[in-house]
């Protein structure tokens, strides 16, 4: 076992003691921190391997505890919330005419649903963040260590460019109208909304769990639902890919856009300005950031870091 150098380790106690800390101070402490600080720890010092695994999959921990943290300053707290404004702009651009007067989309299709759309929806929405994760590990698995780094990077990038949309915009999804009208209500807990059909199914409430938690209802714009995956795909062009793994994900991705509606999770103009987030990160990393010296010295060492035999 090759244990790590002095300055990594100290490297890995400061980094765990000031995320724990400001996560207890401003969060809450919960039972998966601990388990995940010592996962962490666990593959840090177990082997070199593992060790550079960890190292090379912190843009994907950096996202979470953002994203966490996000639970410090509440979006609503920072700028109004839109609910109204967002229906009427939604139903102007896309609406459709019915028999029982013009519809947004989502409401059209809330008239519209079958059980194989509702058991494929919750399929796709269920791939938002296992796939891009699974593809990045493809790739550092598969020796295309430069191409998966970007490919991380990115993904934190248009992370933290979504979370910034968030508090600059505070905005609610659709089954948000549709169960509580315009009002703000500060509190109002996740719906699963039209993926409650997937659990109808399979009799696996998954999503039930993963809505409840969800205490700030108001992050609609962008959809980020919409761009993890097309960063993937995005990538899958640029790294040595088997044409069904690109294929994949296009079908992946598509199905994730037409879900987002679909289940009344999003709008179209959520989920055109998810992509727009997805295309404006990479754009961003590979076209600006990388063309800074430090950001290229940066990215050849990390490489370097995490190639290492």
């Amino acid at each position: 076992m090759t244990l790590p150098q002095r300055k990594e380790w100290i490297a890995l106690v400061l980094a765990s003691a000031i995320w724990l800390t400001v996560t207890a101070l401003f969060v809450g402490t919960r039972p998966e921190h601990f388990l995940l600080c010592a996962l962490i720890a666990a593959l840090f010092f177990a082997s070199g391997t593992t060790r550079r695994m960890i190292v090379a999959l912190l843009p994907f921990v950096v996202f979470g505890i953002s994203y966490d943290w996000m639970n410090m300053l509440p979006n609503y707290m920072v700028n109004p919330v839109d609910t109204e404004g967002i229906y009427n702009a939604e139903k102007s651009l896309f609406g459709i005419m019915t028999t029982e007067g013009l519809l947004t989309p989502n409401e059209f299709l809330a008239l519209h649903t079958s059980r194989l759309m509702d058991f494929l929806g919750g399929f796709f929405y269920l791939c938002w963040v296992p796939v891009p994760i699974i593809f990045g590990l493809w790739l550092y698995f598969n020796g295309q260590k430069r191409v998966y780094l970007h490919f991380a990077l990115v993904f934190l990038l248009v992370n933290l460019i979504g979370f910034a949309g968030y508090y600059i915009h505070p905005a609610a999804p659709p089954w948000y109208e549709a169960e509580h009208g315009f009002d703000v209500i500060i509190g109002c807990k996740g719906s699963v909304a039209g993926l409650a059909g997937f659990g109808d199914i399979t009799g696996w409430n998954v999503f039930d769990g993963l809505y409840a938690r969800n205490a700030n209802v108001f992050a609609a714009v962008p959809s980020l639902h919409s761009a993890y995956t097309l960063v993937a795909f995005i990538y899958s062009l640029k790294a040595r890919c088997p044409q069904w793994v690109r294929a994949a994900l296009g079908i992946i991705t598509a199905g994730i856009w037409f879900t987002a509606v679909y289940t009344s999770h999003h709008y179209i103009i959520d989920v055109l300005l998810g992509i727009a987030t997805a295309v404006a990160g990479w754009a961003l990393f590979e076209y600006v950031l990388m063309r800074i010296p430090a950001m290229r010295r940066f990215t050849d060492n990390y490489t370097r870091y995490i190639s290492k035999s």
